[in-house]
C-alpha cells in the first residue's frame, strides 16, 4: 500500500478516529535523529518550492502575513 492510499483512507475516517491515529503517529517523530529531521525539512522545503514553481500555491507577501497575524492577536 502506498502513502497516497494510506492518506486517502485515513482522511475518510471519522474525526475522532483521525485524531486517535494522529495521536499514535506523532510520537514516532520523537525518535528521529537530527540528521533525519533535517532531511525531512529539506524534503518539505523542496516540495513547497516545486508547488510554487508550478503555480499550485498562492504567494502571499510577508507584509500581508504579518498584518493578518497581528490582527489575529488583537481579537
Amino acid at each position: 500500500m502506498d502513502i497516497e492510499t494510506i492518506r486517502h483512507e485515513a482522511l475518510l475516517l471519522p474525526p475522532q478516529e483521525r485524531a486517535q491515529l494522529a495521536e499514535q503517529l506523532l510520537p514516532s517523530f520523537d525518535t528521529l535523529s537530527e540528521i533525519e529531521i533535517e532531511q525531512l525539512w529539506y524534503q518539505e522545503a523542496a516540495r513547497r518550492a516545486a508547488e510554487m514553481d508550478q503555480g499550485l500555491v498562492e504567494r502571499i507577501p510577508a507584509e500581508v502575513v504579518l498584518r493578518e497575524a497581528k490582527a489575529l492577536f488583537k481579537k
